[in-house]
């Protein structure tokens, strides 16, 4: 039986249950906190496996091969042809995500139900089983066969989980809905507005536009026409044959105020969410490059400690005079590739910082001595702005 231990946050464990539910969830989770898992190495050999940049590769060209063979499976001729290949294929994709599935619940069964993506690939799992089994269940004629084939292209979304900059657009999307939402209503409210408006006055059974303002319905499908600017000169020259004196009014001021106010904020607002999402992405990589390059930081001079540690060893059991001489004998036999260790003080750190605490120094000296210098060309600038009209209340004193 293979056991599962998570450590939750005290946070959660604190948290007075508002509901039933909520105390059930919480009693679930410290009972699995109970148990530890025995099969630590295995799982950690897993978790390898699926965090490892050769296993997004190997996913996302799966993904990618499915959505090639099903835009081949779209060709009756082909599909045919190859029918046999696309059905072992089948069986393979199938058995990948499954695969993939099962890999990451063992890794961590119990947070790998808290991320929205992952509960996409679930969902995407379900979609396609589906159309076996219907199968299965349902008769080859059953009507509802073409939805559940359709419905396969979702596999393709399984790349957002491999993607993080798709993952920053959609954060953005969600950041924006409740602003669109609050733009959308806005936008339905004139919507409602003009469209019974343009039903009193176009949609009349005598001389009006049934087609197009006979309901509140169809009212509102020219009205979406008009917001997207999509064929309103055709509409417009309909209510023009009818004689309607206010239609030219009525169109430009709803264009006016739904295509260039709303539908602009609309995408403006969509822009900044934008940008910031993709400010954010920049900083992350940019966090984790730092800390990247920490690491390997870490690493080298753990190397270097433990190549000078030897060496110290080895002047110990060996006859040198000096540790210098042991480090130049050493320095004889490293390749250009290798790291260097040397004891000249021009490459101690202590060195390096006090250097460039002084070049931090000097630049600002050099700030405040170039503020100087432009104080000083602006006073001498004001100064021969001043010399022309000492230079003419001279001359007009001479001539007295």
């Amino acid at each position: 039986m293979v056991r599962v231990s998570q450590q939750l946050d005290s946070s959660q464990l604190r948290v007075v249950p508002s509901s039933l539910l909520d105390t059930a969830s919480v009693a679930l989770y410290t009972q699995f906190n109970k148990y530890k898992r025995k099969d630590r190495q295995c799982r950690a050999f897993v978790q390898r496996i699926v965090t490892s940049q050769l296993f997004k590769i190997v996913m996302i060209s799966t993904v990618s091969l499915n959505a090639f063979f099903m835009v081949l499976w779209t060709s009756y001729k082909i599909r045919y042809q190859l029918f046999r290949v696309f059905e072992i294929s089948e069986v393979i994709f199938v058995s990948i995500y499954a695969s993939e599935f099962s890999m990451k619940v063992y890794v961590d069964p119990i947070d790998y139900w808290r991320d929205g993506y992952n509960l996409l690939d679930v969902a995407i799992i379900i979609i396609i089983f589906i159309p076996h089994i219907l199968r299965k269940v349902k008769d080859k004629h059953y009507p509802y066969f073409n939805i559940a084939d359709g419905i396969q292209s979702l596999r393709i979304l399984k790349l957002i989980t491999y993607s993080r900059g798709i993952r920053t657009l959609i954060t953005a999307v969600g950041q924006t809905v409740y602003t669109v939402a609050s733009v959308l209503t806005l936008l339905f409210v004139l919507m409602y507005i003009f469209a019974i408006l343009g039903f009193c006055l176009f949609g009349t059974t005598e001389k009006g536009d049934q087609s197009n303002w006979g309901n509140l319905a169809v009212a509102f499908f020219t009205l979406f026409s008009l917001a997207t600017v999509d064929g309103w000169t055709n509409l417009q020259e309909q209510l023009d044959k009818r004689n309607f004196s206010l239609s030219r009014g009525f169109t430009i001021t709803f264009i006016l105020l739904a295509s260039f106010i709303f539908l602009s904020m609309f995408v403006g607002v969509m822009i900044m969410h934008t940008e910031d999402s993709i400010k954010k992405f920049e900083r992350e990589l940019m966090l984790e490059r730092h800390v990247t390059l920490m690491e390997e930081k870490q690493v080298i001079l753990k190397r270097q400690q433990e190549e000078v540690s030897q060496l110290m060893h080895r002047q110990r059991n060996v006859d040198y005079k000096s540790f210098s001489e042991l480090v130049e004998n050493f320095k004889k036999t490293l390749r250009h590739t290798d790291p260097m260790v040397l004891d000249d003080f021009g490459t101690s750190l202590p060195f390096i910082d006090v250097y460039l605490f002084t070049l931090d120094n000097q630049d600002a000296t050099i700030n405040k001595l170039q503020g100087l210098y432009y104080e000083i060309v602006h006073v001498l600038g004001l100064m021969l702005e001043e010399q022309p009209g000492k230079a003419q209340s001279s001359r007009k004193a001479r001539k007295k």
